[in-house]
């Protein structure tokens, strides 16, 4: 397709990486280097206007031109939840632009979660085109098998499952260990242990590993979800002790909120949407703190903040040592 061909706009979004890059790259391809604007949305990025002067700005050597803008509905934090994207009046800043877009420049919008039928999509659709590739949890296994078959490798659904939790569910880094697993196999098929000891372990503990762990009081697994976060991780253990141990107080604050909001009478909804949260990680935080007394969490909160004092030159003791101490004192039994 010739550059004139390109229509105005273009959202991309899905989280099925692989495709998403690839339409990248082939958008891309269709601009000299020096044609490209590349823009990073949301807080502290570009807004809906810095995009919209970006588009109507043209170029010195004139010619088609591309404005890449990336992370409009922002990027993943804790429970999966996006944050940091466009708000309202810069959506609309970028829709009034599409209603009259500037000729000889092409606007590509890549954003993670950005449903069909939203303003934005259904205004992108009406001048330009919508590339959605969405994978949902259910048929992660499903894309794995497939993309092994794609390369002649047979998997079997447990093979699958194994290379998820050891890589987590990024379809880059997943595709990656994929075409590397396969190029070992070369056609034979792919067992379980094979996948468990050549996959590169990737995927990120959850904060809400430990807690279960913590609820039960089950230190030794507690501990466990400790060493494989080091395992996975490709930070220093120094690094990833304040890491993990930043993600697990802040678990552990949101756990005494939810906790205390409950025992005053509120519904797990409204306390959920009180913390920001949807109802299903709303009702799986509020399940968690059923494990712990308010005592408890407060105690956990003040142990996991003295850890932080510690991480931060408070002690003389190893950062992975005094993140082990911080568990094994959080899981100890009730008294």
């Amino acid at each position: 397709m010739a550059a004139k061909e390109l229509k105005p706009v273009y959202l991309i979004t899905g989280n099925d990486l692989p495709k998403v890059e690839v339409a990248l790259e082939r958008l891309r391809r269709r601009f000299e280097a020096g044609s490209i604007e590349r823009l990073v949305a949301g807080k502290g990025g570009a807004s809906g206007l810095d995009v919209v002067a970006a588009c109507n700005a043209g170029t010195l050597l004139g010619g088609e031109r591309l404005v890449l803008v990336t992370q409009i509905d922002g990027q993943r934090g804790d429970y999966g939840r996006l944050a940091g994207g466009w708000r309202a009046e810069d959506l609309d800043a970028v829709m009034a632009y599409l209603r009259d877009p500037a000729p000889g420049t092409v606007l590509c919008l890549v954003a993670t979660e950005v449903k069909k039928d939203s303003p934005l999509a259904k205004a992108c659709a009406k001048a330009g085109e919508v590339l959605a590739w969405e994978i949902g949890k259910k048929d992660a296994v499903g894309w794995i098998v497939k993309s092994f078959q794609e390369r002649g490798v047979k998997v079997g659904g447990d093979t699958c499952k194994a290379l998820l939790d050891l890589v987590g569910e990024d379809k880059l880094v997943l595709a990656r260990e994929i075409d590397k697993l396969a190029t070992w196999a070369g056609g034979e098929p792919l067992g379980v242990e094979e996948t468990q000891r050549l996959a590169t372990p990737s995927a990120e503990a959850h904060p809400w590993d430990l807690t279960d762990a913590l609820g039960r009081r089950d230190a030794a697994a507690a501990l466990a979800v400790v060493e494989s976060t080091y395992a996975r991780s490709p930070r220093t253990r120094t690094s990833e002790a304040a890491a993990f141990g930043a993600r697990v107080g802040q678990h552990l604050s949101r756990l005494t909120r939810m906790k205390t909001m409950l025992e005053s009478g509120m519904s797990v909804e409204d306390a959920g949407a009180k913390l920001g949260l949807k109802p299903y990680p709303a009702r799986q935080l509020a399940k968690q703190a059923e494990a712990f007394s308010l005592d408890e969490l407060r105690g956990g909160v003040v142990r996991f903040a003295r850890l932080d004092h510690a991480l931060k030159g408070g002690s003389k003791l190893a950062p992975d040592l005094e993140l082990q101490l911080a568990v094994a004192d959080v899981a100890r039994a009730r008294s």
